[in-house]
């Protein structure tokens, strides 16, 4: 169980992100939104990186089949939103657990492979399944509830919704799975010598993420009103990959603010510059070389200093 002085720290991020509306400033909820729903997108995927220690290249492929396939429910076969999110998020999930079925029978960089390479194959039927998808067009006007048109109740919404996914991870990655995982990816060996099944654990933490993944990405169609090709591709992957990175790996809350680092910044960059793949690389830079822990380590090599002065 979470500490009461986590559970009063998330209450109040919460409460102070549900007053945000009260601004009076769209710019500032939808910036608000993007973030939240990156924030999921980040920590779903850490539950592969920070807690099994493998890395994937293809974690956009599940953002994008929520995402594609929640569209196309609302839109093309008119479910109602009730029925068409966990329609899609399950999808997402199903397939993430094939995937993973066959993933998971690699380690190190022949994992990280074979996960872009399935990746690619979501992308590529997102781009030759034009009736369906919409191709390199994109699929665009997705229909909402009515609640849902106003960007304050969508902002409600995803506010709710992400609550949920993160406590959701936060109870996962906490019970006696997260903690197997946790055992997994420091020492695979020993921990196959004492009766875990450590490939099938893999494969359950590669289902749970590509499922919280889904669930991200059918948030972002939604949010967007579309969804694209580039949804799919190998860089969306990369972007959330360095939210990770950026955010430390081997802490829970790290990635929500890798995303919401890594994201702001981009925005505020593209306002003012053309030059955000080199801001990138800059970052990538700082992160191999003085972050190698993320935002969480600084934060935490900081405190240390701090109680010995």
């Amino acid at each position: 169980m979470p500490e009461r002085r986590h559970l009063i720290a998330s209450a109040i991020v919460v409460l102070l992100l549900a007053l945000l509306p009260l601004a009076g400033s769209r710019y500032a909820v939808d910036l608000a939104t993007e973030v939240l729903i990156y924030a999921l997108f980040a920590l779903s995927l850490n539950v592969v990186i920070g807690f099994t220690g493998n890395i994937s290249f293809g974690h956009a492929a599940y953002f994008a089949i929520g995402g594609y396939a929640c569209a196309i429910l609302l839109t093309t076969h008119n479910w109602p939103l009730i029925f068409a999110l966990p329609a899609a998020v399950v999808l997402a999930g199903l397939v993430a657990a094939v995937v993973g079925y066959f993933c998971v029978r690699l380690t190190q960089i022949y994992f990280a492979m074979l996960t872009l390479a399935f990746a690619m194959l979501v992308w590529g039927v997102a781009f030759k399944w034009k009736a369906v998808t919409g191709g390199d067009d994109g699929f665009t006007g997705i229909k909402l509830p009515a609640m849902l048109a106003h960007h304050v109740g969508f902002f409600y919404f995803t506010l709710a919704v992400v609550a949920v996914g993160v406590a959701a991870l936060w109870v996962i990655c906490h019970s006696a799975f997260g903690l197997t995982l946790v055992a997994v990816r420091e020492n695979a060996v020993r921990a196959g010598f004492i009766g875990v099944d450590t490939r099938r654990m893999r494969w359950a933490a590669f289902t749970v993420a590509g499922t919280f993944g889904g669930l991200a990405g059918a948030l972002f169609g939604m949010y967007h009103r579309g969804m694209y090709i580039e949804n799919a591709y190998w860089t969306e992957s990369a972007n959330v990959l360095i939210m990770v990175l950026l955010g430390g790996i081997y802490s829970f809350v790290g990635p929500i603010f890798g995303a919401a680092a890594l994201h702001l910044l981009q925005v505020f960059t593209n306002q003012y510059t053309p030059y955000w793949p080199t801001v990138l690389g800059l970052i990538l830079l700082v992160i191999v070389l003085v972050l190698p822990n993320g935002l969480i380590g600084l934060a935490a090599r900081f405190k240390a200093r701090q109680g010995k002065t």
